[in-house]
């Protein structure tokens, strides 16, 4: 993949998003599943995301939209503390919303649910705990990403500050991969990051899981 000098060199080669995954939480931890819970960042998380700011700060990114849950909207206010960028904030890029699956542990979710967890890793429309289907998120989150891109200027770079999962299904709507292949991207770790770059047939994946510590993913989308 390419690597962060490489992007940051990349002036003439069109605009660049950026999908950066938010701050370690309590429950990441616990392997609890958040989706649209309103769940804060820990002491690890916060720096997580100073560490990160750092890196992507030299970027030069051009404008910032985050989702409204205050996981993301911190390690956003990082990055903004840094470039002095403007966030915007909006519900469209929460997490999925996975109604009685919210709250409970990744044991739990199997032993309750087995099948559906089952039949959702194997790429089926699942509506987790009665909740979004994955093609839903995409359809609200990936044309909050677009209509922020285009108002950027020529070889400009947006930030996008989101959820494991919903970056996921976001950069496969982008790509125009089937959904049931969106599970072949690997989850995020904390505070981690994508990038996408802008082709002459569309977007292109540049990097993927970027900033990575040896740490293990933990996410709703594991």
């Amino acid at each position: 993949m390419t690597s962060i000098s490489e992007a940051s060199a990349g002036k003439g080669r069109g605009r660049r998003i950026i999908l950066w995954r938010h701050g370690q939480t309590s429950w990441n931890v616990e392997r609890r599943f958040q989706g649209s819970t309103d769940v804060e960042l820990t002491e690890t998380g916060v720096a997580q995301a100073r560490r990160a700011a750092r890196l992507l700060a030299s970027l030069n990114p051009d404008a910032m939209v985050a989702s409204d849950l205050r996981r993301a909207a911190a390690t956003a206010a990082e990055l903004a503390m840094l470039t002095g960028l403007d966030v915007t904030h909006d519900e469209a890029l929460r997490e999925t919303y996975a109604g009685v699956w919210q709250g409970l542990t990744h044991e739990e979710i199997i032993a309750r649910f087995g099948d559906e967890y089952a039949a959702w890793k194997r790429g089926e429309p699942v509506r987790r705990g009665g909740g979004e289907l994955e093609t839903e998120v995409a359809d609200r989150a990936a044309p909050v990403v677009l209509r922020h891109v285009e108002k950027l200027p020529e070889d400009g770079t947006l930030v996008v500050v989101s959820h494991g999962g919903t970056i996921r299904t976001t950069i496969g709507r982008l790509l125009g991969l089937d959904p049931r292949n969106w599970e072949s991207l690997g989850g995020l770790s904390n505070c981690c990051w994508s990038v996408l770059g802008e082709g002459a047939r569309g977007w292109r994946l540049l990097e993927h899981n970027a900033g990575t510590l040896p740490e293990p993913v933990l996410g709703d989308d594991d």
